[in-house]
């Protein structure tokens, strides 16, 4: 069995003249029970892009810093076919 702890950061790559993003952190819960449950987690937020995020499998969270909605963020992980909530700002 893998880690039960897992970091993975998607940099964000802005042109030269762009100004620099805020992003926010914000706590959810995945309903995760599994490695592979964290890599389905972690395929469709790399592939939305624009964020930088933490999987705790043991706790079934996840933390992730982006730019993007709550709502897009939500809608994302639904993605993955597990049950999503949102927990707060971290």
């Amino acid at each position: 069995m893998g880690p039960p702890h897992i970091r993975v950061i998607n940099v964000l790559r802005q042109p030269h003249n762009s100004r620099i993003k805020i992003l926010k952190k914000h706590e959810f819960s995945v309903d995760m029970t599994c490695e592979g449950c964290s890599n389905a987690v972690s395929r469709v937020l790399n592939k939305l892009g624009g964020v930088e995020f933490d999987i705790d499998l043991p706790n079934k969270k996840v933390c992730i810093n982006s730019e993007h909605s709550v709502d897009l963020l939500l809608e994302t992980l639904g993605k993955t076919g597990k049950a999503v909530s949102y927990l707060g700002p971290k």
